[in-house]
């Protein structure tokens, strides 16, 4: 991973000193070494258009939120950042800016299911159409592009299935087609994975999950080194108004500082639940990048610093050996969302991706969803153990 270069030293600096100092200097009249929650609706101005540091109303700037937005781009090392309120609202921003009716995008077939609902519920209705497609098959992606594909979309680990998709490949893909290319990095985190410096055009992220990483703050983000894309993001960041508050902006800033450390953990605990599940009797099939067998292991260890947290196993005794599963465990709370501290456990089919049911992209029934925290390792292996048996 690359590091970036910062102002007050001119020394590259690496990924866990930016994800704590990129965004805000100690404040020079009181020294607080973190950024102050500015809770203020509006702005006072010096005479009318006199903008003091070019804040003027909270929904098109607020300080708490651009430090948080510098941070951000620091972390992805892109040049532009935008939160938004939600991961929800940073796609549908994304989508906003590069789409218009009568153009068409690909979408991975095992996309996650918010996302997949937006485009096929609401897009759709405004003439947009798309294609899933296979994104760990370059050549499957290219074959879905059309004349009228203006973007093509992949999640990279897959959410719920954890495919791969080779960042450098399908943005090649894509580019020759004249179509943008978006990376929805939200399971690997700017940690383990940078996907504007393998060819994406814009890297999006729910920050509710590993960014923010405590379970108590939702929102989303948007980073390009593009200057034009950018300034679109912001137009509708104000214009359709899905920011975060300052205190939503803050909570964000602070997980952050912390994303190095917790996703070291995160990792070599879901390798040991790999593992665990890897052979076991009750276990048809373990999902996880960095197994030898995975069909995307050889592209994820090229392009991502460490596998993830996130472990996806189908059941043998199908739906019901599933549902039992997710009903008995103890320390893996049966919730949705992913990447906080705590580990998660869930049926993907009732829960987070149930709008994909009776479509192209409906997910196996007999699949569960592990986000795995970062306790201790045993509890986590007793925990499931126990579940199992």
């Amino acid at each position: 991973m690359s590091d970036q270069s910062d102002d007050r030293t001119g020394e590259a600096l690496g990924f866990a000193t930016r994800a704590i100092h990129a965004g805000f200097e100690p404040d020079p009249q009181t020294g607080a070494v973190n950024v102050p929650i500015y809770a203020s609706s509006t702005f006072a101005q010096d005479g009318v258009g006199g903008m003091r540091g070019g804040y003027e109303y909270a929904r098109t700037g607020n300080p708490t939120r651009a430090a948080l937005e510098a941070n951000l781009a620091s972390l992805e090392n892109g040049a532009h950042g935008r939160a938004f309120s939600s991961g929800m609202a940073a796609t549908d921003a994304a989508l906003r800016t590069l789409l218009r009716p009568g153009d068409h995008l690909v979408i991975p077939d095992d996309a996650y299911g918010g996302t997949f609902r937006l485009i096929d519920k609401v897009f759709t209705h405004w003439g947009i159409s798309y294609t899933p497609v296979a994104v760990n098959d370059v050549d499957a992606v290219r074959a879905a592009i059309r004349p009228e594909t203006k973007v093509v979309w992949v999640e990279t680990p897959t959410n719920p299935l954890l495919n791969v998709a080779d960042v450098e490949q399908v943005a090649e893909v894509a580019h020759a087609a004249g179509a943008r290319f978006v990376v929805d990095n939200t399971f690997a985190s700017p940690y383990l994975q940078q996907p504007l410096a393998l060819g994406a055009d814009v890297v999006l992220h729910s920050t509710t999950k590993y960014l923010g990483g405590h379970s108590d703050v939702v929102g989303g983000a948007l980073v390009t080194d593009d200057a034009e894309l950018d300034t679109g993001f912001a137009f509708l960041q104000n214009g359709a108004g899905g920011v975060p508050g300052p205190f939503d902006a803050y909570l964000t800033f602070r997980g952050a500082k912390t994303l190095a450390v917790r996703m070291e953990q995160h990792c070599t605990n879901a390798e040991a639940v790999v593992d665990l599940l890897v052979g076991h009797p009750a276990v048809a099939s373990v999902l996880y990048p960095g197994l030898p067998d995975h069909p995307g292991h050889e592209v994820a260890a090229r392009q991502m610093r460490r596998f993830g947290g996130m472990v996806s196993l189908r059941l043998a005794g199908g739906r019901q050996a599933a549902l039992d599963l997710c009903a008995r465990t103890r320390i893996f709370t049966l919730a949705e969302s992913l990447g906080g501290i705590e580990s998660l456990i869930e049926h993907p089919g009732a829960m987070t991706h149930a709008s994909t049911a009776g479509s192209v992209l409906e997910v196996p029934d007999d699949l569960v969803r592990l986000s795995v925290g970062i306790e201790d390792t045993a509890d986590l292996l007793a925990d499931l153990e126990q579940a199992l048996g």
